[in-house]
């Protein structure tokens, strides 16, 4: 049988067909707009990413038996919000995930409602990018939309809702919501009443890897699909990349290097760090993990290679870097400002210690570095809940670059294990949509026998050694200049 993967992303969409062996038989990408009608506001269309959907998909299997098409399912960029209206249209552009304009609304939840409350009733505290200060927001700015919405929905729902007429959600999702009790897998009553909306308007809730519905005639129609492929839940992007990397079960961590970065930690038991710097969501195999969240990671690499030197032959540039762990140039990579563990909004992208003799190469290096370093922050609010973390797969755009991993490996003194497949979120959601179908029992045999490690690139003791003194040096930056950044966002 075969099983489709949608990784709704937050420049295109990119789906995978994978057979029941875990082989990947096609991709397609595909594009769609991001919108930046004020400054910080990023907000795109949901229409454009169906449309996106429906090309893709049909592209993806015109050469294929779509009678052997059993399940699709999704991992989606996290925590944006699509709001619909009794007839099911969409009132307004979707808020997402990296939209900065909540300032007040993430100020009302974490000082006035409070942080202790909010990890209470929802194992987490308030981020710009979280979907209840965008609720909020709404409510604030834009009362007559506020008051028209019938359904609250996060991005990759609002597909599953065009493919099964069903408004759903999955635990992993909802969790970047903060209206969600993530310890017992329901919505939170006390979110909802602070938010003023009522269960009725959010989502049903699924675990991961739970059918939703099979497709309507009308969506198996547009598709080019049989009305008997089964749609599961699907996860959020994090979640369903981790089920790419078979991180999945107790203590197993994965690394994601895309357009943001994370540490992805899973976990049996359900638990939260004191301050709150990691997040502590539910997972897409029913258990739980702990995720460091950064918001510009192979963004920063992209940034400065595309933008700021002009180039696209990323190889080329890394070729020149010679003298790891020697570097003078330290790089802040806080270009949309930062979640974990700054909880920042107004950060910024620093570089600092140049000289007249930093060269071309040290900058791009500085880049590199500072995203290692900033995804080690939140390796150290692991270690000090007592968890010690190994080795650790990774995946996305940034994990293709040989220098990049053995750069984290180092900064990060742990192994780095290299899969097979890394085309995580939408590997993983071909996944859920096998498991599903029957085809595995559960989501951990799905990837015990279906993620292969090719290889593992080991730290280097001396380099290690020389990392660790780099990075205490980083780790004193942003609060010395922490007070400068508001003043900056006010010019």
């Amino acid at each position: 049988m075969l099983y489709i993967g949608v990784d709704l992303g937050t420049s295109a969409v990119k789906l995978l067909l994978m057979n029941e062996n875990g082989k990947i038989q096609n991709i397609v990408s595909k594009e769609y707009p991001l919108y930046f009608p004020h400054p910080g506001w990023s907000e795109q269309n949901p229409e454009d990413w169906w449309k996106a959907v429906v090309e893709g998909i049909q592209e993806l299997t015109a050469e294929c038996d779509k009678s052997q098409i059993a399940g699709l399912s999704f991992g989606g960029q996290m925590h944006g919000l699509v709001i619909l209206d009794q007839e099911d249209h969409v009132i307004r552009p979707a808020i997402l995930w990296n939209d900065g304009r909540t300032s007040k609304e993430t100020n009302f939840l974490n000082e006035e409602i409070g942080r202790e409350k909010l990890s209470e009733y929802t194992a987490n505290i308030a981020f710009a990018g979280f979907t209840a200060p965008k609720i909020l927001w709404v409510k604030n700015n834009e009362p007559d939309n506020f008051a028209k919405i019938a359904k609250i929905m996060l991005p990759k729902d609002y597909l599953a809702y065009k493919m099964t007429g069903n408004h759903c959600t999955d635990v992993s999702d909802a969790s970047g919501m903060l209206v969600f009790d993530v310890k017992n897998r329901c919505w939170s009553k006390e979110m909802m009443n602070i938010c003023g909306i009522s269960e009725d308007q959010l989502a049903h809730i699924y675990e991961s890897y739970e059918t939703v519905g099979t497709l309507t005639d009308e969506a198996a129609k547009e598709l080019g699909l049989p009305n008997s492929v089964k749609v599961a839940a699907g996860a959020g992007d994090n979640a369903a990349a981790a089920v790419g990397t078979g991180t999945v079960g107790d203590g197993n961590c994965n690394i994601s290097l895309g357009t943001s970065g994370t540490v992805f930690i899973s976990s049996k038991n359900f638990g939260v760090d004191k301050y709150n710097a990691l997040h502590s969501f539910a997972h897409a195999d029913g258990t739980y993990h702990l995720m460091g969240c950064m918001l510009s990671a192979a963004s920063c690499n992209k940034w400065w290679m595309d933008d700021i030197i002009g180039t696209t032959d990323y190889a080329e540039e890394q070729a020149a870097i010679a003298k790891l762990g020697q570097n003078p140039v330290f790089f802040l990579p806080y270009l949309m400002g930062e979640r974990s563990p700054h909880n920042d909004p107004d950060a910024r992208g620093t570089f600092i210690g140049m000289s007249m003799d930093t060269s071309r190469a040290d900058m791009t290096q500085a880049v590199l570095e500072g995203v290692a370093f900033a995804l080690r922050d939140s390796l150290e609010v692991a270690k000090s809940l007592g968890i010690n973390i190994e080795r650790t797969k990774i995946c996305g755009g940034g994990a293709k670059s040989p220098l990049w991993k053995k750069i984290i490996a180092n900064v990060l003194n742990i192994k780095v294990d290299v899969i097979e497949t890394e085309e995580g979120p939408s590997y993983g959601g071909a996944i859920l949509a096998a498991v599903a179908c029957g085809e595995f029992a559960d989501v951990k045999e799905a990837a015990d026998q279906l993620i292969r490690i090719t290889d593992t690139v080991e730290p280097e003791p001396e380099l290690a050694a020389a990392y660790d003194k780099k990075y205490k040096v980083f780790a004193k930056l942003y609060p010395q200049i922490k007070s400068l950044f508001p003043l900056l966002s006010e010019n």
